[in-house]
């Protein structure tokens, strides 16, 4: 398993072999074991295989080739719908309308599809994660029919691999892990726990297409703009009111 999760990369060109259903619910199996708040199992998801499906799916990812091109795209929810109705029936008023209530179904929907991808890859299959899903929630909303107290929060695409794509980098442990509290970063700290991902011609290459002066301003620049976050944080508010989670 350690070999698994050391050596994996993120697969978006996949063959024409299909994923079996006996095979696609074993990995759905192994990641519904995942860890869950108060064994509640606040989330759900949603797969998609028909092909029309995956065509009115793929405008909510700016059609990225992999929602089309992949047997399988797994669409995991925060779900409180399915729990609050549960309460309903056993005389228990849920008080799950609330942003603490999306945060921890979310984080149950984020376990699971770690999970999922840790189980896929196990069994030899490629995964690649959608970062648009909550971009564009509301799309994604009405293309699968999700009801009040349902929220997309991430996407999937699972198929067996067609390419090898080189390992992307990753910081060094010392840049993530902090013993016993938090020890902040000196502007020395910074310069050398980036220098080696600075360094990567794949990484300079993206600076020099995007003509920019360093790598950190091809995020905040071209990639990951002010004015998109500030855009679709405002979307995807809008999405949690209308779902049912921002009630006081």
């Amino acid at each position: 398993m350690l070999d698994v999760l050391n050596n994996r990369t993120t697969i978006r060109k996949y063959s024409d072999k299909d994923v079996s259903q006996e095979l696609l619910n074993e990995v759905l199996e192994a990641g519904c074991r995942a860890s869950t708040t108060g064994n509640m199992q606040v989330y759900s998801i949603v797969v998609t295989r028909n092909n029309d499906m995956k065509e009115k799916l793929a405008p909510s990812h700016f059609n990225q080739p992999m929602v089309k091109n992949a047997p399988v795209t797994l669409t995991f929810c925060a779900d409180f719908n399915r729990f609050n109705k549960w309460c309903k029936l056993n005389n228990a008023e849920p008080g799950y309308d609330n942003f603490l209530s999306f945060v921890t179904a979310s984080i149950d929907a984020l376990l699971v599809a770690q999970t999922v991808c840790v189980a896929a890859e196990a069994k030899g299959l490629g995964i690649c994660y959608l970062g648009t899903t909550t971009y564009l929630a509301k799309n994604i909303i009405d293309t699968l029919k999700l009801p009040n107290g349902v929220v997309p929060i991430t996407t999937v695409t699972l198929g067996w691999p067609d390419e090898k794509p080189v390992q992307i980098d990753r910081l060094p442990l010392e840049a993530v892990v902090h013993n016993e509290t938090y020890k902040d970063y000196s502007d020395a700290d910074i310069k050398n726990l980036y220098a080696e991902k600075e360094a990567r011609e794949d990484n300079k290459a993206f600076v020099k297409e995007n003509n920019k002066e360093s790598l950190a301003q091809v995020f905040t620049d071209v990639r990951y703009k002010k004015a998109d976050n500030v855009t679709f944080s405002n979307m995807l508010l809008s999405v949690l009111k209308e779902q049912g989670f921002m009630n006081q």
